[in-house]
């Protein structure tokens, strides 16, 4: 289905176009990250939109459906930013259930979910396989931090500033720590959704 234009789904179309060139083949993983309220959720949404109108299959996945519990989470000490950033994902069930079956391709099944941050429960697996050329958009906060870099082919940074507050001060830590910035393939303004733009390295 051909989608409308805008100029929005036409910048979305650039964007494709160049992941589609340099990873058409094969299993990608495209990763799009951003503070907390950047849009991160909605513009991998629509860059999958995007995939799909050209009848390429993609798989949508998002880091807030691999929160630890808060249970969990309380293990590793007081409910502090710090904490949120160091241990409100669990990084090790992400590789496992989505990055790497996804990777090996073929009949491997992957989970795209595995906990409902907003009920606080498990979500009951459930396995999905995809043909040997696919595309995986994930996005999250912290999704460029060190441990997880090198498991995307292609990465997205929404270039905003943390929000105002305590809310914002596990992006500040994040940004103060692992410079997500420099890590990612494509910076973008996303700040007028309607009208991204790609934003260079040195212009800010």
């Amino acid at each position: 289905m051909e989608l409308v234009l805008t100029p929005r789904v036409r910048f979305l179309r650039g964007l494709a176009d160049e992941i589609m060139h340099n990873y058409g083949h094969g299993r990608t993983i495209v990763a799009i990250d951003g503070a907390l309220q950047s849009g991160k959720t909605a513009f991998g949404d629509d860059l999958a939109a995007v995939l799909e109108e050209r009848n390429h299959p993609v798989f949508r996945a998002s880091l807030e459906w691999f929160h630890r519990s808060r249970e969990e989470q309380a293990k590793f000490g007081d409910d502090t930013a710090e904490r949120y950033y160091r241990y409100g994902f669990d990084y090790s069930l992400l590789r496992r259930v989505l990055v790497e079956p996804f990777r090996l391709g073929g009949s491997t099944g992957f989970v795209t979910k595995a906990f409902d941050p907003r009920r606080g429960i498990q979500v009951l697996p459930k396995w999905e396989t995809g043909p040997i050329d696919a595309t995986l958009i994930i996005d999250g906060r912290f999704i460029n931090r060190p441990e997880l870099r090198g498991l995307w082919n292609y990465s997205v940074f929404l270039d905003s500033a943390p929000v105002d507050g305590p809310e914002g001060d596990a992006d500040r830590l994040y940004f103060a720590e692992a410079a997500p910035r420099t890590q990612a393939t494509a910076i973008i303004d996303n700040s007028t959704p309607a009208t991204p733009r790609r934003v260079f390295a040195d212009s800010c």
